[in-house]
């Protein structure tokens, strides 16, 4: 059993773990949808994804509009013949003390976390219902969706939000035979962590890459995480093995939390 033939929707996919998840879907014989607010990246995956012999698509959207993200579901479905998986993987790091976070860094972080999660459930779920049939919604959420990090409150709350979505879209939609789930990755060593890097280290003093080090040792596999690492559970939650499978949320951290 497969995902061949299947239409794969990716949000955020023009870097990092989202190019990670396209190619790897691709590989497993979908055709994918990339959407970002970065036309040349997505063009660039497009490319990646067609030499390995699939169909691919591109959309730009920003996810924290609805509309947007209901036209990127259109588009995969009309310009790909089919629509099968979402992966809601966009999103954006905010790292900053909690007596200093400004209202405009809070609306930002909620609108492209949580409400891009939202918009990306709402628009699979409706468009499932239409075609009459099953589907799967895969979430990006993180360790800091299972515990609240230092400097990284906001951040984790946006996560949590999203573990709490996919719980209660899961319950709602299984009546339609859709599947909802999470994926937590841990550190992984993308453009997101350097940025988180950067500004603990202005927030903190502490030397550039010394954050990033210090949690990159606390890993119990002893080493940081790949975006390929997490991409490989993302193909599982949207195989059929994980048909039974539905409302949670599966760390893959190389063991920095227990849960």
């Amino acid at each position: 059993m497969s995902i061949v033939g299947k239409v794969a929707l990716v949000t955020g996919a023009g870097q990092g773990i989202g190019r990670a998840i396209a190619l790897r879907l691709a590989r497993d014989g979908a055709d994918i949808a990339l959407v970002d607010i970065n036309r040349d990246k997505i063009e660039a995956v497009a490319a990646e994804v067609l030499a390995l012999g699939r169909q691919a698509s591109t959309f730009v959207a920003d996810v924290s509009r609805l509309e947007q993200v209901m036209a990127a579901v259109e588009h995969a479905h009309q310009t790909l013949g089919g629509f099968d998986i979402i992966v809601n993987n966009a999103g954006v790091a905010q790292i900053d003390a909690l007596l200093d976070v400004t209202p405009e860094q809070v609306e930002r972080t909620l609108r492209i976390n949580v409400e891009g999660t939202l918009w990306g459930i709402q628009a699979a779920g409706k468009k499932f219902k239409a075609l009459k049939q099953r589907g799967k919604i895969i979430n990006a959420c993180s360790i800091a969706g299972h515990e609240g990090f230092a400097l990284l409150g906001v951040y984790s709350a946006t996560k949590f939000a999203v573990r709490a979505l996919t719980q209660a879209a899961a319950k709602e939609l299984a009546s339609a035979g859709v599947t909802v789930n999470a994926y937590c990755p841990g550190v992984v060593g993308t453009d997101m962590w350097v940025e988180i890097d950067q500004r603990m280290a202005e927030i903190t003093g502490a030397e550039v890459g010394a954050t990033y080090k210090k949690y990159v040792d606390g890993i119990a596999l002893g080493r940081a995480e790949t975006p390929e690492d997490v991409a490989g559970l993302v193909s599982y939650l949207a195989g059929p093995d994980s048909d039974y499978m539905t409302g949670q949320a599966p760390l893959i951290d190389g063991g920095i939390l227990y849960r």
